[in-house]
């Protein structure tokens, strides 16, 4: 039971950086923001796991960030995606359906025997 543990934490790591862009396509948005939306998805995500990546796609180029000053406390980081972000979410999002597609079709045929 441990390795279907392994597997399914391993799919969704594969497709976190296709939610998280999908997420921030939305608009500006705030890594908490973030969090929760994962969360509300059953795709649980944490700090740890959440900033590392999007530093990542900042230096990618496919994110930026403004700071926006704050009532409660120092300013906060919102970020946007870039159009080279908006161009990389595209893609993605064809593999992620052709992905989706190919699977479906190859589970089909083996439950049809």
């Amino acid at each position: 039971m441990g390795n279907l543990e392994n597997t399914q934490s391993q799919m969704r790591k594969g497709v976190l950086e296709f939610c998280i862009l999908s997420i921030i396509s939305k608009g500006e948005v705030y890594p908490s923001d973030i969090i929760e939306e994962m969360k509300e998805a059953k795709l649980i995500v944490v700090e740890g796991t959440l900033y590392p990546l999007l530093t990542r796609l900042k230096n990618a180029g496919l994110l930026a960030y403004t700071w926006v000053e704050s009532n409660a406390g120092p300013p906060r980081k919102y970020y946007k995606l870039t159009p080279l972000g908006q161009e990389h979410l595209k893609e993605l999002k064809k593999t992620w359906d052709e992905l989706v597609d190919a699977v479906s079709q190859t589970y089909q045929k083996s439950t049809e025997k």
